[in-house]
């Protein structure tokens, strides 16, 4: 099994299946390798699963070009303000500002000063997705973990929500 080894002082052994479909080992300095062995051969199958996850998703969403990306972020700025001014009166809330970011693990962000982020990379899905993210980030002001009020205040404006937030994992 092909893997990175990163040893440092933390005291667990860990696994990670980086965006590249890569495989990283994280281990206490004095870790014997025969542990590290044993632990991934315990882990054999969810390193499998998540490897292979991880590459059909790099094969769904390819880097975009230079271009491409220009286009998503052009796209972004035009429909994104539009989304937010549209839910937020609905919702009682008043984001700080939106900025549009390259962000790669998420979709969207608010900030403690309830600024909004949203990733170029949304544009690639569809409009009711986006729709669930701008709705997201919103209730994120007045609610800001995940719980159920949090959930109540998605429902009350975006009684599908599930099915838009399940359009994000295709």
């Amino acid at each position: 099994m092909d893997y990175t080894l990163i040893r440092s002082r933390r005291k667990t052994l860990a696994i990670e299946i980086t965006r590249e479909a890569r495989l990283l080992v994280r281990a206490p300095l004095g870790c014997p390798q025969r542990d590290i062995d044993r632990f991934l051969a315990e882990k054999q199958d969810w390193i499998a699963a998540h490897t292979a996850r991880m590459q059909a998703r790099r094969e769904a969403h390819p880097e975009p070009s230079p271009e491409r990306e220009a286009a998503l972020r052009k796209r972004a700025r035009e429909v994104l303000p539009p989304l937010v001014e549209r839910y937020a009166p609905r919702m009682g809330v008043q984001p700080a500002g939106i900025t549009v970011t390259g962000a790669r693990t998420r979709f969207g962000s608010c900030s403690p000063k309830n600024r909004l982020c949203f990733s170029f990379r949304l544009m690639e899905y569809p409009l009711p997705a986006i729709e669930y993210v701008v709705i997201h980030e919103l209730a994120h002001i007045r609610h800001k973990n995940h719980g159920p009020d949090f959930y109540r205040e998605i429902s009350r404006v975006l009684p599908d929500w599930q099915a838009r937030s399940a359009l994000l994992k295709r």
